[in-house]
């Protein structure tokens, strides 16, 4: 077992399954000592999609759990695509948020700081990263959020 398969489970994080992509691409991609993983959408504890626009009739509160939970499918993803060896993840160097938004909703930064916070929560310092957070009208699905990343890995 991993370190970091360690450190999730004296954390009680449980991973979920990795999701099969849902149109024509691939779940994750390596380009060097980069790998990098297609946008993740929120999946609660059951396997329920977490739906509808943040600022309508959903909050902050739920928007930052979507969050969580995406960056826990893009661990699970990354597990995947280095044959279940998270210690190979170097570093988490960028996250790239999409909230789905009404006009008026202005906190993209805090919903996308449910994912940025859970990187660090599992892998400590190297899961510091360069982000973006940003408002969309819509998201595949009409989920609430959608998070993509790029990870440096060691051979």
């Amino acid at each position: 077992m991993s370190q970091i398969d360690q450190h999730l489970a004296a954390q009680s994080i449980a991973l979920p399954e990795p999701a099969a992509p849902v149109a024509a691409y691939v779940p994750a991609v390596q380009a060097g000592k980069l790998l990098h993983i297609s946008g993740q959408l929120p999946f609660d504890a059951e396997g329920a999609l977490m739906k509808g626009k943040i600022g309508g009739e959903r909050d902050l509160d739920w928007g930052v759990a979507a969050a969580e939970r995406c960056a826990l499918m893009l661990v699970a993803q990354m597990k995947a695509a280095l044959g279940g060896d998270l210690d190979r993840v170097e570093r988490i160097v960028k996250l790239g948020a999409f909230v789905a938004s009404t006009a008026d909703f202005t906190d993209q930064p805090k919903v996308a700081n449910g994912a940025s916070e859970m990187m660090v929560r599992i892998f400590g310092d190297a899961g510091r990263h360069a982000r973006s957070a940003v408002s969309v009208p819509v998201l595949p699905l009409d989920a609430s959020v959608e998070i993509d990343a790029i990870v440096a890995i060691r051979d």
